[in-house]
């Protein structure tokens, strides 16, 4: 059982009482009923049973939809459901399934997100197979809202596995796992506690260096979860206002001390470089859709991630290069708009003139 800390919570052991399943799926929701139906379906399509695997929803009090419906429907009594009393927030939603969990092994996969065939198979043999990992994850494909996948993650390692030591700088460095590829042993949460109260965003990374930091990792490489990118998720919309990066630099400064203060050291500089290299990313294609308050926004965090060189001067690439494409767009869009009224106003005074006669 996890020491006590001042900002992670508690996960305490299941009692001895309480069967114990291998699996535990636990799913967090919130006003995402309509891809629900698609995550539950592809967890129940790999179903052991009962004794092996608990599933649950655990709903954040939506209000735009019905996720128990969909539980009801998809689930017909084999799919728990919990519904928070009031709405909690992200993370301690998140924490509300690791606590309500009962498996040795626990996958969060979130109610927008999938796994595909032979998740579950293949991930339980690489704890099988390597009995003194903590974690495991596996390449994940990203998606759109669409359903249209993008692209896939990094590989990691040649093959499946146990990564080296060295993999912990990786993850410090950059954030690597996308939560829906990654499962963990109950056993390291009750040992490490739970999500860090002092993070509304980047929880999430902040999670997986603290048990890199203690635990090895192991890796698959087949991509068998697939996580979704949405325009109107919380996420997104935290990425265009800039918030998501002031968290980003608060869980950097959190996880860091996790490490030998020397290569902590070494690696902030690098690991804010990455951070403001990922913002200016995300501001170059704000400013593609031409909003150009989210680019401003994004360009300042990114300058507040880092100051090197190199990030400079990208953000000078945007701004002058970029920006001025935006302004010469901007501009031909005002001179064919004034143009089209000329015509119109043209026209609207022949037809007044032709009327008169």
């Amino acid at each position: 059982m996890s020491e006590q800390h001042p900002y992670r919570p508690t996960i305490p052991p299941v009692p001895d009482s309480v069967p114990r399943p291998l699996w535990s799926v636990m799913i967090p929701t919130y006003n995402c009923a309509e891809y629900l139906r698609q995550t539950l379906a592809s967890v129940l399509a790999q179903d052991p049973g009962p004794d092996v695997m608990q599933i649950a929803v655990v709903d954040d009090h939506s209000t735009l939809d019905d996720p128990a419906a969909v539980v009801e429907e998809l689930g017909r009594g084999r799919v728990e459901f919990y519904r928070q009393p009031h709405n909690v927030g992200l993370v301690k939603n998140f924490q509300t399934t690791l606590e309500l969990s009962r498996g040795k092994l626990i996958h969060q996969l979130h109610g927008d997100d999938l796994v595909r065939d032979g998740f579950y198979q293949k991930m339980q043999r690489v704890f099988i197979d390597n009995p003194e990992i903590g974690a495991a994850f596996c390449r994940h494909i990203v998606m759109d809202e669409h359903s249209h996948w993008q692209h896939i993650s990094v590989l990691e390692h040649e093959k499946s596995g146990v990564l080296p030591n060295s993999w912990l700088d990786l993850i410090a460095g950059f954030q690597r796992i996308q939560t829906p590829s990654i499962v963990v042993r109950r056993e390291v949460y009750e040992k490490l506690g739970g999500f860090d109260h002092r993070l509304t965003m980047s929880e999430d990374w902040e999670m997986w260096v603290r048990i890199a930091a203690n635990y090895p990792i192991g890796y698959e490489v087949e991509p068998l979860a697939i996580y979704r990118k949405r325009s109107n998720s919380i996420s997104n919309i935290n990425n265009k206002n800039g918030k998501h990066f002031e968290q980003i630099s608060k869980a950097v400064n959190i996880f860091l001390a996790y490490l030998p203060k020397e290569k902590a050291d070494k690696l902030y500089k690098q690991t804010m470089q990455n951070c403001a290299f990922h913002a200016l990313e995300i501001a170059d294609e704000m400013l593609a859709e031409g909003d150009m308050h989210s680019t401003i926004n994004l360009i300042r965090e990114a300058l507040k991630c880092s100051r090197s060189f190199r990030v400079v001067r990208s953000a000078g690439r945007i701004i002058l290069l970029n920006g001025t494409v935006w302004l010469w767009q901007r501009g031909r869009t005002a001179v064919d708009s004034q143009s089209s009224k000329s015509k119109e106003t043209t026209g609207a005074l022949t037809n007044s003139n032709s009327c008169k006669e």
